[in-house]
């Protein structure tokens, strides 16, 4: 057996776990109709079949009517989730990891005109800042109707054959009570600490009397809110004695602080930038006070902090959810001796940001995530050797140089530039996002291991091409910053990507007009701000920087707004003149005819790309294919066929921004899915 106190069993009740990884309870918002159909289950049952122990789904599964999802979660109160949960859990199973779920009432945390347009309801009257819904104040009822859907919701999943279920407590209804900020009711069921608890009692209590003592229970709750008049780490510490001395759980999921503002949520689960496993010491205080099965997650992105967590005795069970999207086969690779290979976690959080604006969760950089049933994690073996020739290495050059020699194929990738990477190079010159280079450093290693040859220094023209004699040919150049926006002035203004490469320095008196919404507008105010200027960040949108999402902009915003940064919004930017040694910036509004004036130093443009694709359309008359793409095919996971010059040398593709000015996940996507059959 390993010594690797990563890969020991762990025995809970009656369960055993076959080694100390698990995926702790998450939603990526992959339900059909509120049932964990299809694309739920594969995502899964991939990661169970590369040997994690426990899968946690669901985060979280809704218990009552009254609490509508605010993403697409998994509606527990509905009986036909039993046979959806049934395939899950069996297949699962079948892959030796367990299965559990997570059921909550999210009490305020959510919005009454989503779902059926039910009154929210909460021990209080005070809305949360993150869904801004005023709640009904709850009422005996209302306790005694909810208490009742948990129970009939257990049931389900005990039904379904699960192992386990966990309760959700952190900024849902049941830590709302006992949190003295959001529990304003009186005796029985406010008041003291354990008034506050009398409810998650009931919970459990009811769960017990309906599941019996042997389905295993466990609660996943924060142990400090961090937060002014909350509940503190005593409390905290206090709340977990209870809990356990109750008798009613069986583990502990610990969690440190409070997610009802963006801050509060980023804080908890930190994004890149943030420190590795900022809750780990906390989480190992309460296992230690405790004596309890403990489990935790919070950016532990690595192979070396889980196993730091479980050889210290922190943790019982360590979760690494974030880390199996962006590798679902961690557990595998560890077995396996191949650590060096997992794709790191970068910390983007492109999956979290996604689902709370509505979207499916998808790895910033692991395309196949969530697309287990059309997109390979495993790259399939070409049933013949063909030479394909790349240009460029950014992230879309070298995924597409990765799977291609995974495939088996002889790679070239030619790179004007001398090292690769494209516009993830100068993201991640700045600190707080070095590690975006993760996901070009992986790649290259990948590639260097599997023969790809590369060209360094080399602006590839037709005949450099033409020369590697190809079979295919993917073009993925990239493009250049598009700053010709204005109606005068366009030579007046630099790019983002100048202040972010350092070719301009910043100036003292700065606008930046930010049309394109993403980090660079961001990140670029933010090297200007640090030299001590005045920056002003206008955008024709209702909301500046809608790309960078709620998560991502917690970060930004600390570090703006500690600096002489203000936010100007609905307003665009239409020209640029003189004025003696400053500028002079003009402000138009899509909303009537109004303008205002800027007197500053220097005007910063952030307007998106537009493609380098000269060498695309040089190539397009000689492939066999003219460039097109049958989508068709693209879309379903399928080979790409199509053959509009039967006389063309090569296949030809481009991909990434080479197309149009998308995100870095666009051209990863843009990459596999073409390559894969190559």
């Amino acid at each position: 057996m390993s010594q690797d106190p990563l890969l020991q069993p762990y025995r809970l009740k009656h369960l055993t776990l076959r080694n100390r990884i698990m995926i702790t309870s998450h939603e990526p918002a992959y339900p059909e109709d509120g049932m964990p159909k299809d694309r739920y289950r594969a995502y899964h049952v991939e990661r169970a079949r590369a040997g994690v122990a426990l899968t946690m789904t669901a985060g979280s599964a809704a218990v009552s009517r009254d609490s509508p999802p605010v993403f697409n979660n998994i509606l527990a109160y509905k009986d036909e989730v039993v046979g959806w949960m049934r395939k899950l859990v069996d297949e699962c199973h079948d892959h030796g990891a367990a299965v559990m779920i997570q059921l909550t009432h999210l009490g305020r945390r959510t919005r009454w005109d989503k779902g059926d347009w039910l009154p929210v309801v909460a021990p209080g009257h005070e809305r949360e800042a993150a869904h801004r819904a005023f709640p009904k104040r709850i009422e005996d009822w209302d306790i005694t109707r909810i208490t009742r859907d948990f129970a009939d919701a257990a049931e389900r999943m005990q039904a379904a054959g699960v192992d386990g279920i966990e309760l959700e407590a952190y900024g849902h209804l049941l830590e709302q009570f006992w949190s003295p900020l959001t529990n304003d009711l009186e005796a029985p069921w406010g008041g003291s600490l354990e008034n506050r608890l009398r409810f998650t009692m009931q919970v459990l209590g009811a769960i017990r009397d309906r599941c019996g003592p042997d389905f295993i229970v466990g609660l996943r709750y924060t142990g400090d809110q961090v937060l002014a008049g909350g509940m503190g780490a005593e409390e905290g510490f206090r709340v977990s004695h209870l809990l356990k001395d109750s008798g009613l759980v069986d583990f502990l999921n610990v969690v440190r602080g409070h997610i009802d503002t963006d801050a509060g949520l980023t804080d908890l689960i930190p994004v890149q930038g943030m420190r590795n496993a900022p809750h780990l010491e906390f989480a190992g205080r309460i296992r230690a006070e405790t004596g309890f099965p403990t489990f935790h997650a919070a950016k532990i992105p690595d192979v070396a902090t889980a196993r730091h967590a479980i050889a210290a005795g922190l943790l019982d069970m360590v979760g690494m959810t974030r880390a199996h999207m962006a590798d679902p086969h961690l557990v595998r690779k560890i077995t396996q001796g191949r650590e060096d290979d997992i794709r790191p976690c970068v910390g983007a959080n492109y999956c979290l940001d996604r689902i709370y604006q509505g979207g499916l969760a998808f790895c910033l950089h692991n395309a196949a995530t969530g697309r287990e049933e059309t997109m390979p994690h495993d790259i399939p073996p070409a049933s013949d050797r063909r030479r394909v020739t790349i240009v460029g290495a950014g992230p879309a050059g070298l995924e597409a140089a990765r799977v291609a020699a995974e495939r088996g194929h002889a790679v070239t990738v030619f790179e004007a530039a001398d090292k690769p990477g494209g516009q993830i190079r100068l993201t991640a010159q700045q600190e707080r996002r070095r590690e975006m280079i993760s996901i070009i450093s992986w790649r290259m290693a990948m590639c260097e291991k599997h023969g790809v040859s590369f060209r360094f220094n080399s602006y590839a023209e037709l005949d450099d091409v033409l020369a590697t004699d190809p079979d295919a040919v993917i073009v993925a150049t990239g493009g250049l910053p598009h700053t010709e926006v204005l109606g005068a002035g366009n030579d007046l203004v630099c790019s983002a990507w100048d202040i972010l490469s350092g070719d301009v320095k910043p100036g003292q008196d700065v606008l930046i007009f930010d049309d394109a919404g993403d980090h660079a507008g961001l990140q670029a105010a933010d090297i200007i701000a640090a030299t001590g200027a005045r920056v002003e960040i206008v955008t024709p949108d209702r909301a500046f920087a809608p790309e960078v999402m709620a998560m991502n902009l917690v970060p930004y915003m600390r570090s703006l707004q500690r600096r002489d940064v203000t936010f100007t919004v609905t307003w665009r930017l239409v020209s640029v003149v003189r004025d003696g040694n400053r500028l002079r910036a003009t402000l138009g509004s899509d909303y009537g005819d109004m303008t205002r004036e800027r007197l500053v130093d220097q005007v910063v443009v952030n307007h998106g790309t537009r493609p380098l694709d000269d060498l695309y359309f040089d190539l397009k008359p000689l492939s066999r294919n003219l460039g097109a793409v049958d989508y068709d095919a693209l879309i379903a996971g399928g080979a790409q066929d199509v053959a509009a010059n039967p006389d063309g040398r090569f296949r030809l593709f481009r991909i990434g921004d080479a197309v149009a000015a998308r995100n870095t996940h666009a051209a990863i996507y843009d990459a596999l899915r073409l390559v894969k059959d190559l």
